[in-house]
């Protein structure tokens, strides 16, 4: 498989944050958000993103996420999207976003 194949394999769309809270039975501190992919609907996703960013902060963010993944069950919440991210020079968290606005749901290629 060439590498442009792999890539057009993983789905990745943009989403908006509507919700956002803390997700207590997780092992690792985690966030619960909700996220509107446009015509994919609302979508939950567990995310590893406390020390940048708190549930208030989150809510109407733009966000880059992988959505054909499959659902995993964390701490009981089903997380149906993975969001993406890239670590910062101390290991924490950043989020991948568009520069500008864009429509929900637009793929990333």
């Amino acid at each position: 498989m060439e590498a442009l194949e792999a890539f057009q394999l993983l789905e990745l769309r943009v989403g908006r944050v509507v919700k956002a809270e803390v997700h207590e039975k997780a092992r690792k501190p985690s966030y619960k958000l909700w996220i509107d992919l446009g015509p994919l609907g609302v979508k939950r996703s567990s995310a590893q993103i406390t020390e940048l960013y708190t549930p208030e902060g989150l809510v109407g963010r733009l966000v880059v996420c992988a959505v054909n993944l499959g659902t995993r069950v964390i701490g009981g919440f089903p997380s149906e999207v993975l969001v993406l991210g890239v670590k910062d020079e101390e290991g924490r968290v950043v989020l991948l976003t568009p520069e500008r606005e864009v429509p929900l749901g637009e793929k990333v290629f």
